[in-house]
C-alpha cells in the first residue's frame, strides 16, 4: 500500500469533523481544538507506521503499545494523559456518530501523575554498594550486615531499625518484620546475608550493647539504636564511594529488592507479601519497571530489535 499522506490521514480518521465537533456542539476554543488534533496527528503516524489507516482498524493492543512508545520516547506522565484523553474523546465521537462498534480506549488507563518510577540499580551497582564498606573500619560487619540486609529482604528503614535480636532465625534464614500498623510478616534472606548477620553477631554486636538495647539488632557504637538518618547516609555515602552517580537512598535497594524478584519470574502476590504491601496497586508500580527491563533486553539483543 502506498504511503499515506498527512491530509490522506486526516481526511480517513475524520479529523476534520471532529475538529467541527469540538468547536462547534461543545464550544472550545479554537487553541483547545489545535492541541486535540495535533494529539490526534501524533497517534495517527504511530498507526500508520503500524498499517493502521482507518479507525475501524484501530484495536486496544494497538493504543496500549501506543502508551508504552510514549514512555519509550520519554514523555511526561502528565503529557501521556493528555494524548490518552484526546484519544478517549476522539473514539467516543466515532463511537456517538455510529463509525464504531466498539470504543478502542475502553481499559485504557493513564498513567498517575507524580507517580514516577522508582530508581533502580543494577545488579553490578548492588555488588558495588554492598562491597562499598571498608573491611579496616571497625563497624565493617554492622555496616555490610545493614546493607546486605536491606537489600535481602527490601524492608523499610523504620523496620530495620525496629528488628530485635530475637526477630532472626538463622537458621532457617527468617526475620520477623514489624510493618505499617504493627502488621508482622516473615521475610526470608539469602545465605550470604545470613552469614554476615552472623559475623556482625559475634564479632561486635556483643562488644557495642551496653544493656540498653532491648534487643534491638543494630547499634551504634555507645549501645543504642541507630537513626533513619544514620542509615540514609550508609547507603548514600556506599552508593558514593561504588561511584554511582545518582541519589540512592535505603528505599533504592527495597525498589530494586522488588525489581530483581520480578525479573527473576517471581509472582506478583508473593513479592506484595514479601514487601508488606496491603494493596497490590502498590506493587503493581515493579512490573512496569519489568516491562520496561524487558523491552530494554529486547532491543539490546534481539536482532530486530
Amino acid at each position: 500500500m502506498a504511503e499515506q499522506s498527512g491530509a490522506d490521514a486526516e481526511r480517513a480518521f475524520r479529523l476534520e469533523e471532529f475538529a467541527d465537533f469540538l468547536g462547534l456542539e461543545r464550544g472550545l476554543a479554537e487553541s483547545t481544538v489545535r492541541a486535540y488534533l495535533n494529539d490526534l496527528r501524533q497517534l495517527t503516524r504511530f498507526l500508520a507506521a503500524r498499517g493502521i489507516h482507518q479507525p475501524t482498524a484501530v484495536r486496544h493492543p494497538d493504543l496500549r503499545e501506543y502508551l508504552y512508545h510514549l514512555k519509550d520516547a520519554g514523555r511526561a506522565p502528565a503529557s501521556i494523559r493528555r494524548l490518552v484523553s484526546s484519544a478517549r474523546a476522539y473514539f467516543g465521537f466515532l463511537l456517538e456518530e455510529g463509525r464504531l462498534d466498539s470504543d478502542p480506549t475502553e481499559r485504557l488507563d493513564s498513567p498517575q501523575i507524580g507517580r514516577k518510577l522508582p530508581n533502580v540499580l543494577s545488579r553490578d551497582e548492588v555488588e558495588a554498594v554492598l562491597d562499598a564498606p571498608s573491611p579496616d573500619r571497625t563497624a565493617y560487619w554492622r555496616d555490610r550486615a545493614i546493607l546486605e540486609l536491606l537489600y535481602a529482604t527490601g524492608v523499610r528503614v523504620s523496620e530495620l531499625l525496629g528488628i530485635r535480636v530475637t526477630d532472626l532465625d538463622l537458621d532457617e534464614r527468617l526475620v520477623v518484620v514489624t510493618g505499617k500498623g504493627n502488621k508482622e510478616r516473615i521475610v526470608p534472606f539469602g545465605r550470604t546475608a545470613a552469614e554476615t548477620l552472623l559475623r556482625y553477631l559475634q564479632h561486635l554486636r556483643s562488644r557495642l550493647d551496653q544493656g540498653e538495647s532491648d534487643g534491638i539488632l543494630f547499634l551504634n557504637q555507645r549501645g543504642q539504636p541507630l537513626s533513619r538518618m544514620w542509615v540514609w547516609s550508609l547507603v548514600k555515602d556506599s552508593a558514593e564511594a561504588a561511584g554511582i552517580p545518582r541519589k540512592v537512598s535505603p528505599h533504592t535497594l527495597r525498589h530494586t529488592f522488588a525489581t530483581h524478584l520480578l525479573e527473576g519470574g517471581a509472582d506478583l502476590v508473593a513479592v506484595q507479601e514479601l514487601l508488606g504491601h496491603s494493596d497490590i496497586s502498590t506493587t503493581q508500580v515493579y512490573t512496569h519497571i519489568d516491562r520496561e527491563y524487558l523491552r530494554d533486553v529486547h532491543r539490546r539483543h534481539h536482532p530486530r530489535g
